[in-house]
């Protein structure tokens, strides 16, 4: 009897908390991969209705951590290779033709994929970075090598096992709609690291430290990550790194103080 070769199949998962003005637009991109999983934390707009129409993979509930509800989603996926997916995020048909050549004869492990970021309709492609925004990520992992921390609200870290691999496409991550989008994102993401260094009880430096880091992080977006090639945006990206920097310490120092 002859052996047969495994088909390979490919889960694509979006976790999302109220994104009914991207979600179609991500989900449509995605009709290439064998199942499609979404994972809602606390949602009250038209997400569930629109998901519904791509998938019966839907799961909702209530997580405090970002690290929960992305780790609650991978278990859920039931293909051998999972490729994470935000919904304000493309996925293009390029991508999806290299996956499926790639994990074929792929040993178990992870690949980074490169991203196209967008302001508006303009695509800033350097200075992202240093905790605002990035260049490339782990997002196509073997079930069961990849795994979040569960102790951060905000950029958790990752614990990664296998072979390391790179995809040449890319994904189009829709970051800001403009300049007001990204002083939202500012403030939503400062609230968010606040609440984990105290959370997490995390030692806060001295002011001239925290200067000190936040000019840092202005530098490495500006000049190491090549954000001056992108004129007042990539000077914008490295000045809104920056501030997350100044304004996660501050509020974690001064609010604590207060309560």
């Amino acid at each position: 009897m002859k052996n047969r070769k495994k088909i390979i199949k490919l889960s694509a998962l979006i976790v999302a908390h109220n994104e009914e003005k991207k979600l179609y637009s991500c989900l449509s991109k995605l009709k290439l991969v064998d199942e499609i999983v979404v994972v809602l934390d606390k949602t009250n707009d038209k997400s569930k209705s629109i998901a519904r129409k791509f998938t019966k993979n839907i799961y909702e509930g209530c997580w405090e951590l970002e690290g929960e509800r992305r780790n609650f989603g991978l278990n859920k996926c039931k293909g051998d290779w999972i490729l994470e997916i935000d919904a304000d995020e493309h996925v293009t048909k390029g991508l999806l033709i290299e996956i499926q050549k790639k994990i074929i004869n792929a040993k178990p492990g992870y690949f980074l994929i490169p991203f196209d970021n967008f302001i508006g309709n303009k695509r800033v492609r350097y200075g992202w970075g240093a905790s605002w925004g990035v260049s490339a990520a782990p997002r196509l992992s073997y079930k069961g090598c990849k795994k979040w921390n569960n102790k951060q609200r905000i950029h958790p870290s990752l614990k990664l096992k296998g072979t390391k691999g790179k995809l040449n496409n890319r994904i189009n991550h829709f970051v800001d709609d403009d300049i007001n989008d990204m002083l939202k994102r500012l403030q939503v993401y400062s609230d968010k690291k606040a609440s984990d260094i105290i959370a997490n009880k995390q030692r806060i430096p001295s002011t001239f430290i925290i200067i000190r880091k936040a000019l840092s992080r202005f530098l490495k977006c500006y000049f190491s990550r090549k954000g001056y090639k992108e004129g007042k945006f990539g000077f914008l990206i490295a000045v809104m790194a920056s501030l997350f920097i100044l304004l996660s310490y501050f509020k974690a120092s001064l609010e604590n103080k207060r309560d």
